[in-house]
């Protein structure tokens, strides 16, 4: 056995809790500085808008004086683009997610697919607006409607939505369908009672986060040529309408000073929507998901 140094070994073991210790700071000091830039925009977020936020403003119209806007047609936009969004969305979404992982033959052509799916989730939310803008907007001559504003944003989020169900779909053992096989379950049978339900908090928690991209981008709303001033609500699918993200960058392009204040209020609307979806999802996965 070869004779050790114990000089040298102590000498590596120094150099190596060193290494430690720096990357230990180095990281500790990405969060912080990450915290700080959160909670500086958060403290300016609330100080200017804070004061604007009232029942009138989620009550009102805009209005071209910014003490009577009132951000109640973006609101009720936004909850209207979600109901194009999500059964468009979600149907396509987890169908193609459980044809690729359970009927899909695993080839060359298969793999394509996926990847390209894999790679769309990362495409610039612009480049989805041209899209609908091409096909929904010009080819299918939709307009700048309620249908093709959700249509576009279904787009969007389709390739987050597929990559999360074939996640959730993956992770429930084989064991299980294995089992369902040879009790003398069918295909179908043995993905309605077996996988689906238990893949089910992960596509749902996956789901709500990409609804809450949806709910929260501007780019493919305003190539679409949603507007930036719709003192209406949209009464059909066909209607113009306006969206929250739209109507704070109509407030933030005006020139008068206190409508930064009116804008600051309606991100403040906007990220308390944001954190009620990112908390059911949360909720959803703690409380259903199963340990295997």
């Amino acid at each position: 056995m070869k004779h050790i140094d114990q000089n040298k070994l102590n000498q590596k073991m120094k150099t190596r809790l060193v290494v430690n210790k720096f990357y230990k700071g180095l990281f500790f000091l990405a969060t912080m500085f990450g915290i700080a830039v959160l909670a500086i925009l958060i403290y300016r977020i609330l100080s200017q808008g804070i004061g604007y936020l009232s029942l009138d403003f989620l009550m009102n119209f805009p209005s071209r004086r910014p003490e009577d806007s009132g951000i109640s047609a973006a609101l009720v936009g936004s909850l209207m683009l979600m109901v194009v969004v999500i059964p468009v969305s979600v149907l396509l979404g987890v169908g193609t997610a459980i044809y690729l992982e359970q009927y899909a033959a695993k080839n060359r052509f298969t793999n394509f697919i996926q990847t390209n799916i894999q790679n769309l989730a990362g495409v610039p939310s612009i480049v989805f607006g041209l899209l609908g803008l091409t096909i929904f907007v010009r080819y299918m001559s939709l307009g700048d409607s309620l249908l093709a504003g959700g249509l576009t944003m279904s787009l969007l989020i389709l390739p987050i939505i597929v990559v999360a169900s074939q996640e959730a779909i993956r992770s429930v053992p084989n064991s299980l369908s294995e089992a369902s096989f040879g009790m003398g379950a069918t295909k179908w049978q043995t993905i309605r009672r077996i996988v689906l339900p238990a893949a089910i908090p992960g596509i749902i928690t996956g789901s709500i986060l990409a609804l809450s991209r949806a709910i929260g981008e501007t780019a493919p709303l305003i190539i679409i040529g949603a507007a930036t001033f719709a003192p209406f609500y949209p009464q059909s699918l066909l209607d113009q309408f306006t969206a929250m993200p739209i109507q704070i960058f109509g407030w933030v392009a005006k020139p008068q000073a206190e409508f930064q204040y009116v804008a600051a209020a309606g991100i403040i609307v906007l990220l308390i929507i944001l954190l009620l979806m990112n908390s059911i999802a949360v909720f959803i996965r703690n409380k259903f998901q199963k340990r295997y």
